[in-house]
């Protein structure tokens, strides 16, 4: 089977350049949306050009331009949109709508995958304010795919492993602790935790099957649904120390966002629903609507948590 053509928007970011990798290592002829609104940023244009040196093709267009944006969408076979939905660094979901207005208006398009990449949206609908906009934007990403008809694929891409997985689960921190650890409620509820290099494996893997076709696909490999628990003694058998646990109970870490900044509070709402409701865990996966990549993709060798976790030593 001929390999789709891929159109990464969003390229330069953190699960973008690693889906655009990802295109190029399973061999489709990859594109790169080239935003004018770059401007002077030094080091998203050095990547756009180290992207070039490996063989994409950057197609400049605005999100503002339609005339343009439908242009770059008729070249291509498939739209992968990676575009920021974290409050900490920019936060434009809203602005994939102008995408969707012009794959529909181009009518080629065999796939289109939203910036997804996190927690089921259609599952958040009982989320905490003010992190619940991330997933009601989603949905309204969602909705306007469905109403056009647009073949898509949404990923579920559960925790980045760099933000949750090598932490330990901690907040305003990437690094592991180094004496003492916050563990949530017992710390016996199952996450599910993936290096994001993986991620845009899987998500490529998906664009050209017939069984990810409007459907949602999530990303839990058997050995990486971890407890925190289970995260802090994979830590501590690596690292050979033992850290000092301090539980918080959940009412005690919802009034931790009181009188904090939006960024904080959106986190407190997002690891509440992880860690104590156990959102990522606590459902099965429904025939017909549902996949489950690591079914779907068995030969993927997918990076365990202590593997991930030895680049911290």
């Amino acid at each position: 089977m001929e390999k789709s053509r891929v159109l990464v928007v969003g390229g330069t970011g953190y699960i973008g350049r690693r889906i655009v990798k990802a295109s190029l290592s399973q061999g489709h002829e990859t594109y790169v949306l080239m935003r004018p609104e770059i401007g002077l940023d030094v080091e998203k244009l050095q990547l756009l050009l180290s992207f070039k040196a490996q063989g994409v093709r950057l197609m400049e267009a605005s999100l503002d331009d339609h005339r343009g944006l439908v242009a770059a969408v008729k070249q291509v076979d498939v739209v992968v949109s990676a575009m920021s939905g974290v409050h900490f660094r920019g936060h434009g979901l809203l602005l994939q709508l102008k995408l969707v207005e012009a794959i529909k208006e181009a009518g080629n398009v065999k796939r289109f995958l939203p910036s997804e990449f996190g927690m089921d949206p259609a599952r958040m609908g009982h989320a905490l304010e003010p992190g619940r906009i991330t997933f009601d934007e989603k949905m309204e990403i969602r909705r306007a795919i469905e109403e056009a008809n647009i073949p898509h694929t949404y990923i579920s891409a559960n925790c980045f492993a760099a933000y949750f997985g090598a932490n330990l689960g901690q907040m305003r921190t990437l690094l592991p602790p180094k004496e003492k650890v916050y563990v949530y409620g017992d710390g016996n509820i199952k996450g599910i935790f993936l290096d994001e290099k993986d991620v845009a494996t899987y998500t490529i893997k998906s664009i050209d099957d017939p069984r990810a076709l409007n459907k949602t696909i999530y990303l839990r490999p058997t050995e990486n649904i971890l407890s925190q628990n289970e995260l802090i003694a994979k830590w501590e058998n690596l690292s050979g120390k033992v850290l000092q646990k301090i539980p918080i109970q959940s009412d005690e870490f919802l009034a931790s966002m009181i009188g904090t900044d939006l960024t904080n509070q959106v986190g407190v709402g997002h690891f509440y629903h992880i860690f104590y409701e156990g959102c990522l865990t606590n459902f099965d996966i429904k025939d017909n609507e549902e996949e489950e990549a690591s079914l779907l993709y068995p030969d993927v060798q997918y990076t365990r948590m202590d593997e991930y976790m030895k680049r911290y030593l």
